[in-house]
């Protein structure tokens, strides 16, 4: 029995680790400056994670647009899938390899992304079930 329990628990870690995990980022576009957050997130956030899909460092990612509301006040969700656990434990340090790789950060014009985009919020984490 005890054998039985120790290989159930091995076999739920080793699946658990194997899980693709996904972060999504909720932005809200600031004082209707689309053009500014598109010119940005197609530039910059969207280079890096084909270079990350690339190395292998993430399986996918998302740029998908909506419309704002008052129960939902954001326009772009970000989605970045890792293969695993491992994956999305390195994607920091990863990423600033990548961002030191890919040079300057692209803008429209002078304006600064605290100017045109505000995350609102961020899950991290999120488990993929099917």
């Amino acid at each position: 029995m005890k054998k039985l329990l120790t290989l159930l628990l091995l076999l739920v870690s080793v699946f658990a680790s194997a899980q693709k995990i996904s972060t999504m980022d909720f932005v809200q576009v600031q004082n209707n400056n689309h053009d500014e957050a598109i010119f940005y997130y197609e530039n910059n956030w969207l280079k890096l994670r084909e270079m990350a899909v690339e190395r292998g460092y993430i399986d996918s990612f998302e740029i998908l647009q909506t419309k704002s509301s008052a129960e939902a006040p954001f326009h772009l969700i970000l989605k970045t899938t890792y293969p695993n656990r491992a994956a999305f434990d390195k994607a920091e340090e990863r990423f600033q390899e990548l961002i030191k790789e890919k040079g300057p950060l692209q803008l429209l014009n002078e304006k600064s992304p605290g100017e045109f985009r505000k995350i609102l919020f961020s899950k991290m984490d999120a488990i993929h079930l099917f």
